[in-house]
């Protein structure tokens, strides 16, 4: 009998690109902005106004935009332009537009593990656009399953992995999430595994883990060599 059967998998900046499109819509922001605050002290009361958000908005495009059209506010003591509140709503809607670009070793990786495990893909976001993209990806009928969740808790695992065949102890979450993907997992009693990109969020920043369940790898190219370790 396999210990792992079933692996699940991140989608943002584990499969695919998703980091760099924030980053490069911040830069415009602080251009738009930069009659007004300073680039880091904006950065910082961006990063405030997205703390308090998620319980809101949750997470993705949309509630980054609604943080943007707050800070502003916020740092102009509400003297910025409506043309401004209107850009901040372009690039919003540019970032929910933009093209899919999957990270390299993703789809082999996928397709290799597919063949021998029960895979679910389990992502943070908004609904529409996280369908948006997987379709867009190519890689849904790789899955058997695809959770798009509101946050990602040892609860969260408990429940998606306790449906599956061997239960929480026969799965693997992979993702570049510390905080979301690797800890939360371990503590529901899975296997977790790190997976680096060269961009992060700071609100997804975590120590790593004191655990033999955790794992770290270079990229993607290296699952299957983890994954024949394991069995």
């Amino acid at each position: 009998m396999k210990k792992l059967r079933t692996i699940g998998f991140d989608a943002d900046d584990t499969l695919w690109h998703n980091e760099r499109f924030f980053n490069l819509t911040q830069q415009r922001f602080a251009e738009l902005l930069r009659d007004y605050v300073e680039a880091d002290h904006l950065d910082a009361r961006l990063l405030e106004a997205e703390r308090r958000n998620i319980g809101h908005y949750g997470f993705g495009v949309k509630g980054f935009t609604l943080s943007m059209i707050e800070t502003a506010i916020e740092v102009t003591k509400g003297k910025v332009p409506a043309s401004v509140i209107s850009q901040l709503l372009d690039a919003g809607r540019d970032m929910l537009d933009h093209p899919m670009e999957i990270l390299p070793h993703a789809r082999e990786a996928v397709e290799a593990v597919s063949q021998s495990h029960h895979l679910v893909l389990i992502t943070k976001g908004d609904l529409l656009h996280q369908e948006r993209k997987l379709a867009q990806s190519g890689l849904g009928e790789l899955f058997d399953a695809v959770e798009i969740v509101s946050d990602k808790l040892p609860a969260t695992y408990e429940r998606i992995f306790g449906r599956m065949d061997g239960g929480v102890s026969a799965a693997m979450m992979i993702g570049n999430s510390m905080k979301s993907d690797v800890r939360p997992a371990i503590e529901a009693g899975s296997w977790g595994v790190f997976v680096p990109h060269d961009l992060g969020w700071d609100l997804e920043h975590a120590e790593p883990p004191k655990s033999s369940r955790y794992h770290a790898l270079q990229d993607l190219s290296e699952l299957s060599a983890l994954v024949a370790k394991l069995q």
